[in-house]
Order: C-alpha cells, then sequence, then structure tokens
C-alpha cells in the first residue's frame, strides 16, 4: 500500500474545522493507505504551552482521533516527542533549507505580524514538519490549504537533498480537499474557523454541549436579506453557514437551497443547530467510551514502537548519505 502521513496539534479545543477538515479526512485514508497520524506537540510548543496543561490536550487530540473512527489496527497513532527521529531529521533539513525559502512562509508571517518577539521554532517550524512527512517514506499527505506551501517546501527540500546527497528521500505530494477544507469562523466569515480564535463564540467544540451548539449557531453572524444561497461573495456567512450543514448531511448546496426555499434564517439556524448535534454526539459517545476504556497509553505505545521502528531507517539512509556517524539509531539499537 502507499503510504500517507498527517497530523493535528494539541495546541487548543478541536473544533468543527478540525474534524471535517483533518480528522474525519484521517479516517476515510485509512482504509486506502499505510497512515501515519501524528499529535505534532513538538509543533505546538513554538509558542508557550502551559506544561500543566499539554498533557490533557495530547491525551484529547488522540482520544479524539479514535473517537472520530480512527482504526488502530489499520492506522500508526503516535505522539511525535515520542520518536527522536523527528528532531533529528529537522536538523539535517535545516541545514538544506534556505533562510530565504522559510522568510516566504505566510504562516511565519501570520502568526509572527505584530509581535516583538517570536521563537526561532516558529520560523524553522515548516522544516520539522517537512521531517515528519519525510521519515515515513510518505506518499501523499493529506493537508488543509493552509498547509500546501508547507508540502512544497518540502517537496523542493527533499529533491534538494537527493540531488546533493543522492536518493534518500520520496517526494510526497499533498492532498487537499476541493470542498470543506476550510469552514470560516461563525462570527466572521472572511476568517477561518481557529482553535486559537479568543471568541469561543467563533467556534464549535466537538465537545460542546447541545445547548452550546444550539446557541453559537442561534448568534452566529448572517448576511443582509433572508434567502437561503449559496453565494460566497455576495453572502459570505449564510455560504459558510451552508458548507457546514452540507458536510454533516452530505447534502449538496443546490438540495439545501431547495429545502429552505421561502424559509427564514431563523428555521435554517435551527435545523444546522440540529444536523451539527446529531454529526457530534456519536463522536462524542466514542470519546467517552474510549477515555472509560483506558486503551489509549497502549495504542501510543504501540504505534510510536512502529513509528521509531520506520523513522529509524529512514533518518540512517539520509545520515549515511551525508557521511554522519551510524555508530547507533535513535532508539540505541547498533547498527555496526
Amino acid at each position: 500500500m502507499k503510504k500517507a502521513f498527517s497530523g493535528v496539534q494539541p495546541s487548543g479545543v478541536l473544533h468543527l474545522g478540525n474534524y471535517f477538515g483533518a480528522i474525519r479526512r484521517f479516517t476515510e485514508f485509512q482504509n486506502e493507505y499505510d497512515c501515519y497520524y501524528c499529535i505534532v506537540d513538538l509543533h505546538a510548543i513554538t509558542v508557550y504551552q502551559d506544561p500543566k496543561e499539554l498533557p490533557g490536550r495530547i491525551k484529547d487530540t488522540a482520544l479524539y482521533y479514535l473517537a472520530s473512527g480512527l482504526d488502530p489496527e489499520k492506522a500508526t497513532l503516535f505522539v511525535q516527542s515520542d520518536v527522536p527521529c523527528h528532531a533529528e531529521l529537522s536538523w539535517l533539513l535545516e541545514c538544506v533549507s534556505t533562510f530565504g525559502e522559510l522568510s516566504r512562509m505566510t504562516q511565519f508571517k501570520d502568526k509572527s505580524e505584530g509581535k516583538e518577539s517570536v521563537s526561532s521554532g516558529l520560523f524553522t517550524y515548516p522544516v520539522l514538519m517537512a521531517a515528519d512527512i519525510l521519515l515515513y517514506d510518505a506518499d501523499v499527505v493529506p493537508v488543509g490549504e493552509d498547509q500546501k506551501q508547507h508540502v512544497e517546501l518540502c517537496r523542493d527540500v527533499a529533491e534538494r537533498f537527493n540531488s546533493r546527497y543522492g536518493e534518500a528521500f520520496k517526494i510526497p505530494v499533498p492532498i487537499i480537499p476541493e470542498f470543506g477544507a476550510r469552514i470560516k469562523s461563525l462570527q466572521d466569515p472572511y476568517k477561518k474557523m481557529s482553535k486559537s480564535d479568543p471568541n469561543p463564540l467563533g467556534y464549535i467544540s466537538l465537545s460542546d454541549s447541545k445547548d452550546e451548539i444550539a446557541g453559537k449557531i442561534r448568534r452566529a453572524v448572517t448576511d443582509s436579506g433572508r434567502e437561503i444561497v449559496y453565494s460566497p461573495e455576495d453572502k459570505p456567512a449564510i455560504a459558510n453557514l451552508i458548507t457546514i450543514y452540507s458536510l454533516c448531511t452530505g447534502k449538496g448546496f443546490s438540495e439545501i437551497e431547495k429545502h429552505f426555499e421561502g424559509r427564514g434564517y431563523a428555521d435554517f439556524k435551527k435545523e444546522l443547530a440540529d444536523v451539527i448535534i446529531q454529526a457530534l454526539v456519536p463522536i462524542q459517545e466514542r470519546y467517552k467510551y474510549y477515555d472509560d476504556s483506558e486503551q489509549l497509553p497502549e495504542i501510543l505505545k504501540q504505534g510510536a514502537e512502529k513509528a521509531n521502528r520506520v523513522s529509524s531507517q529512514v533518518l540512517k539512509r539520509a545520515k549515511e548519505k551525508m557521511g554522519l556517524s551510524l555508530l547507533a539509531d535513535p532508539t540505541g539499537r547498533k547498527l555496526f
């Protein structure tokens, strides 16, 4: 089988955008690819994380992977910091990447804008992401549109390494969904739904209660007029809500428009809240099942063991090409 790699940061509340844009798609890939899915906690610490809260967020993210349908018998689930090869290969790739190309990364510009000081880790974040992907010989990388530039950098760095030192890395291809990749904020349809949004009314958390969901949808911003039509240019707020309705039900835009023809925003919002609740309740129930069953530590342990076995061989290959020492691999096993 071809391989797929992707990951989610444990840096905040997981929301509807994370689920439809990433996690749900992961469950679909596991039937067609040999998948490696990672809780990328090393990426999370590019900005300050409270050490008392981070372990809970890592656990929470892993549980939502499982609750969303990820099968540990089909896909490898692990925590990034449990696999030392990620950090080591990142350094090797930093020595092949350039300051100029990292300076052009739009996410760094966005996250550093207006700040007096940012960590160097935030600047080199895309190189660590490249290491994440290349360590598993990934053929494809399911990502959102906002990560496409990082995967393109990964491809460029891998090709440069292969050209300079000899073939060491497979060149991955990003897979970006045509639809639903960027659900917008409920309070600002020009911004994507974000777990870092200081306004909790802007997103639907995967853990929100029925009442919280209904309340947030009632208070979601709308456009002028009262027609329920999908027009991102003229009615961006309603288009965003229709997108969410479509993702929750599988219905197309024209079908939704016809269903709500002659009806107003109040009716639409009430039904939208209902379909979101119907989509999230099964996930919340499975989350509780996995949390209560205490299976998670063993799943992550087995995932890390497999990830270490696979990634250490790729790292060894890269170090060999560069002429570096191969006395022992990152797990301590003698290589010669």
